[in-house]
């Protein structure tokens, strides 16, 4: 209990409102990732309440700047930000791609023990893993640098409406201007997470 009242202050000084199932299975998940963390060692924080502020609130803040309904989430880890945005968006779906099998093994866990019907896990690397159709969305969450993220990744977004989602701390200034030719920035968002030190920000970007 004492999650899920952290949990519903967290949303309400973000201004996000969730169903209680919604609510449940973020908590859910969290207990999960703290019990699983144990012996899997997914996450290298081990207290449940700052698992909610900086990996649940982390990435559900991202929830409004998506644009479509099939995404892919790379090196999702965890599941991160994949799960907690599959939960809070119940009309899209998300590929949650890792190269490690006991992360796989917890994402298939997870799947089942929260009935989540919209992720699919998925073991491969990026490189190898391909889609038809192709993703509105590719989403990343401390996986690589712009340009790298671009250069693995370029086959799995749609060719015209398709954006790369990119979940950083500080500004990567130096990055945005070494983008490969044909890409350009879309946007870029400063994002609020409360109780969540240093900054984090939304890069988005897409084809020219």
């Amino acid at each position: 209990m004492i999650v899920l009242n952290k949990l519903e202050l967290l949303l309400t000084e973000a201004r996000i409102e969730l169903s209680l199932q919604q609510k449940q299975q973020l908590v859910a998940y969290v207990d999960m990732l703290n019990k699983w963390n144990k012996a899997y060692n997914l996450t290298s924080i081990r207290d449940p309440e700052q698992m909610l502020v900086r990996h649940v609130m982390d990435s559900i803040v991202v929830s409004p700047y998506l644009q479509g309904h099939r995404f892919i989430d790379v090196g999702t880890g965890p599941g991160l930000p994949g799960i907690p945005l599959a939960i809070v968006r119940p009309d899209s779906h998300f590929t949650l791609l890792d190269s490690l099998g006991k992360r796989v093994r917890f994402l298939r866990q997870v799947q089942h023990e929260l009935d989540l019907i919209n992720i699919e896990p998925v073991q491969s690397r990026v490189e190898a893993y391909s889609s038809e159709p192709p993703f509105d969305g590719v989403i990343s969450r401390a996986f690589a640098s712009l340009q790298d993220m671009v250069s693995w990744c370029s086959h799995l977004p749609e060719p015209i409406h398709g954006r790369f989602y990119a979940l950083k701390g500080m500004l990567p200034e130096g990055e945005l201007t070494m983008l490969p030719v044909g890409i350009s920035v879309d946007s870029v968002i400063k994002l609020e997470v409360p109780e969540l030190e240093g900054q984090r920000h939304l890069v988005i970007l897409k084809s020219n």
